[in-house]
């Protein structure tokens, strides 16, 4: 028994396939490699993304609007791909191969975005009348970005996963440590923001962008080697099989039996005896008395057994239909996370366009390049994280004796209600620089002389939104999805950012369409001055609002998941 405890108990192995030592894998010690990782990596990704619209507009000669676009369309790409190597993770190779495997595709494509930025014949050709790219080099630019939109397609969905994974979920001292790892996860991630919103951005503008695509280039090289560098502490989850199989498997045993009565009595429904889950990699999961139609996969009739056997296609235990019922729960909580990816998409596009337009001087000498105001969102995150963690956790703890303070959903609302806020300051910061425009007749002025620190609250607020949105919502995918899919989920949850960009490139479309009608300039023409971008902010801000409401409703309706079971 003694020896029992000296393994993990929820089926991780070490690097050589053998039962995980608790002692000697896993926790603190194993994430400070995943934590490097991430800090790394996200110094490569928003090192090239941050000013990517003004790369566009200057190396490229594009306008306002189809870069804007250009850039959405990347960025909802980026967390588009995360679906595929997610599956691959979950099914067939597990999480560590999969960031070891896309790793090397993302390297090659910042190797190539850098030689588009500095090799002669692949970078533009420039004069002080701007640049002319041939279309052979705006091809091969593009392939760079979306190799790169590839690469971390395997990345992203699995490495909170794997830092997961380092904790035991059948310990109770080390769960407890894994809603803290979500917490320094994502403060990971804006360490290598905060570099990459600063320095990267001013290098950008100012020494060059060789220089500015070459940085983050080599720091994604040492991400790699900080990933590989952890690898005997690592703990690993073994690949459980196709996901998929299984939810179909439900979906055709309960239309099979779309004519059969559930019975009012819960323990007559098929279940396996022992403790232990029959889906391998799977702890059992209680009755639920939602979505009761997917209960029918799991009445016993004449006919489930053939020679003596089960047919998974006509019988599923309780577990697996619950686990059915676990993804359409999380269904329309995803949902509700797409406008508030639209939002926070703003802070590339059009905070930057707006800020293009105010003075960027900070002293009589230095001037700071409108992009790297994000930097404030990344110092909003980076304050709060902490304060979140050590402050607010415990004494939201205190009234409402849930040992997270709030729950998932209840952080995430209080975000939701945040990104409202930081559009309303945004849309009235718009009003006050369209006001003093007009005021002084400077229509045709390129920065008017309103200091761009104005901005600082829009980018604080996002900031602070998303500790509680999106923090809320790695923890509470991983928490709430099946065992066997927490890749998927994770890749889902993800996919609300990329929805969020691909919404905003569609209301830009149709608000471009819409309000240059008749010769109109509309709310976002390449001269801002001219333009009503505040219309535009409040258009998200109604938005905002409306989604928060709906996501009041879908809370008071959720019901979490509840394990009764070992893994399998």
């Amino acid at each position: 028994m003694a020896e029992d405890y000296m393994y993990t108990r929820d089926g991780t192995v070490d690097i050589h396939n053998n039962p995980a030592h608790k002692n000697k894998t896993g926790k603190w010690k194993a994430c400070r490699f995943i934590l490097g990782n991430e800090c790394c990596e996200r110094l490569a990704y928003y090192g090239m993304s941050t000013n990517l619209v003004n790369y566009l507009q200057i190396r490229l000669n594009q306008g306002n609007v189809t870069a804007s676009n250009n850039v959405t369309n990347w960025s909802g790409t980026c967390y588009i791909t995360p679906l595929i190597g997610a599956f691959l993770a979950d099914a067939y190779l597990g999480r560590y191969w999969i960031i070891a495997i896309f790793s090397i595709v993302y390297c090659v494509g910042m190797t190539l975005l850098t030689m588009t930025a500095s090799v002669e014949g692949l970078n533009p050709s420039c004069d002080e009348n701007g640049c002319d790219p041939t279309k052979s080099q705006v091809v091969v630019c593009f392939l760079a970005l979306y190799l790169i939109a590839f690469g971390t397609g395997g990345i992203k969905p699995c490495v909170s996963s794997f830092g997961a994974d380092q904790f035991d979920a059948n310990d109770e001292a080390e769960r407890k440590k894994k809603s803290s790892f979500f917490n320094w996860f994502y403060l990971s991630i804006n360490m290598g923001a905060l570099v990459a919103s600063s320095v990267l951005v001013w290098i950008q503008m100012n020494v060059g962008w060789g220089w500015g695509f070459g940085i983050p280039a080599v720091a994604m090289f040492f991400a790699v080697g900080s990933f590989f560098s952890g690898s005997r502490l690592y703990r690993f989850q073994k690949p459980r099989g196709s996901p998929i199989t299984q939810i179909f498997q439900v979906l055709v045993a309960s239309m099979r039996k779309s004519h059969v009565k559930v019975p009012d009595d819960k323990t007559l429904l098929y279940e396996t005896t022992d403790a232990e889950s029959n889906i391998k990699g799977s702890c059992k999961l209680e009755h639920s008395k939602t979505l009761r139609f997917f209960d029918k996969a799991a009445v016993e009739v004449e006919g489930d057994h053939v020679q003596g056997l089960i047919s998974p296609w006509k019988l599923c235990t309780v577990t697996q239909v619950e686990e059915l019922k676990s993804i359409i729960r999380l269904l329309p909580v995803w949902a509700s996370g797409i406008i508030f990816s639209t939002v926070y998409s703003q802070m590339s596009t059009m905070f930057v366009l707006q800020g293009n337009t105010m003075d960027q001087h900070m002293g009589p000498n230095f001037k700071i390049p409108s992009a790297s105001l994000s930097l404030f969102d990344t110092l909003s995150v980076i304050f709060w994280t902490p304060v979140y963690d050590r402050i607010i956790l415990r004494i939201a703890r205190k009234y409402t004796g849930h040992e997270r303070g709030f729950t998932q959903l209840q952080r995430m609302g209080i975000g939701l209600v945040l990104s409202t806020i930081a559009m309303i300051v945004a849309g009235i910061l718009e009003v006050i620089r369209l006001n003093y425009v007009r005021r002084h007749n400077y229509y045709d002025l390129e920065y008017i002389p309103m200091s761009i620190f104005w901005q600082v609250p829009q980018y604080f607020l996002v900031g602070c939104a998303e500790v509680f949105t999106f923090i809320g919502q790695l923890e509470f995918f991983y928490d709430q999805a099946p065992d066997a899919m927490r890749s998927l989920c994770s890749a889902l949850s993800l996919t609300t950012v990329a929805l969020g960009n691909y919404l905003s490139t569609l209301l830009v479309t149709i608000v471009n369409n819409v309000t240059t009608r008749n010769g109109n300039l509309g709310w976002i023409p390449d001269n801002m001055n001219r333009g009503h971008l505040d219309y535009f902010y409040w258009l998200l801000a109604i938005l905002s609002l409306l989604n928060f409401l709906v996501f009041l409703w879908i809370s008071k309706w959720y019901t979490y998941k509840k394990v009764t079971g070992r893994l399998g």
